[in-house]
């Protein structure tokens, strides 16, 4: 093994194994049940009986069933075809921001829920891929594996991340995780495109809770987490309403541009627990279908 090889080895053992178990566990408490795809066509696993209809061909009967009593049975299968889902993960320095140490960053929070996401849909026979060119949507097991080695080494770009179509397979699906706190003209342009290739989605804005409730008093330094921006004041309570203001027309302009296109847009707080976006995630990415 060549030491550039063994590195990323080593590497991925010691950063992978801590993201897959917290997805996995993520994923295993949001019970589903069977998959939503409960219709006839054309698969391998078996979906329901039913009687033969006017027009159904002999070799479509299943007589080992119909042998059972009088009447004759065909044996459906249920449909497989495979939906094909692109995941962004903002991967700005805004996004590793925490107000309060003992909380994980967006960051963590962001990648988490892709990658469970991404493991209810792989499991469910789905494909799943990142935007961009690293990890096209792939089925299987070790499709898990790569976007997990990928998320957990994301490298910050620059203050914000801008989301991009790239990648995504028309018709498909994606999810777009992020704060949304940057320039939302990149996130239109996405959505456009997206939009144009008949991709529909959702949207999941992570916020801590600090930046929801701007908790901040008295002398306060703000600065960005890339260092870009800073502001001293001597009374951060005075800033609080017109903070507060700003945010509720950043949130109903991110539902506007959202709604525009047909995606479905959600905010989560890091402070909450991740099962019930994952859930949300789940059937916004079934919309539609």
């Amino acid at each position: 093994m060549s030491l550039d090889l063994q590195s990323r080895a080593e590497t991925l053992g010691q950063s992978l194994p801590p993201l897959m178990a917290e997805a996995e566990l993520l994923a295993a408490t949001v019970m589903m049940g069977e998959h939503g795809r409960k219709r006839a066509g054309q698969g391998d696993e078996f979906w329901q009986y039913r009687p033969v209809n006017a027009g159904d061909s002999a070799r479509l009967i299943d007589w080992r069933r119909s042998a059972r009593g009088d009447a004759h049975f065909v044996r459906e299968r249920e449909w497989q075809a495979a939906q094909s889902v692109t995941l962004w993960v903002d991967p700005g320095k805004s996004m590793a921001f925490t107000g309060d140490k003992s909380r994980a960053p967006k960051s963590d929070r962001a990648r988490l829920l892709a990658l469970a996401i991404a493991v209810l849909l792989l499991r469910a026979g789905e494909r799943v891929g990142l935007a961009g060119d690293a990890a096209p949507p792939r089925p299987g097991r070790s499709q898990i594996v790569k976007l997990a080695a990928i998320l957990s080494g994301i490298e910050d770009a620059g203050e914000y991340g801008a989301p991009t179509a790239t990648g995504m397979v028309s018709h498909g699906r994606a999810l777009f995780v992020s704060d949304f706190l940057g320039d939302l003209a990149p996130v239109e342009a996405a959505l456009a495109a997206a939009a144009d290739r008949g991709v529909r989605g959702a949207m999941v804005q992570v916020l801590d809770p600090a930046e929801e409730e701007f908790p901040f008093t008295g002398r306060t330094i703000f600065e960005s987490m890339g260092g870009g921006m800073r502001h001293e004041t001597q009374q951060a309570g005075d800033l609080r309403d017109r903070y507060l203001s700003r945010l509720a027309e950043r949130k109903d302009r991110l539902m506007q541009i959202g709604r525009a296109v047909g995606w479905h847009v959600t905010t989560h707080h890091t402070g909450q627990p991740a099962q019930a976006t994952l859930l949300w995630i789940y059937r916004a990415l079934q919309g539609g279908r």
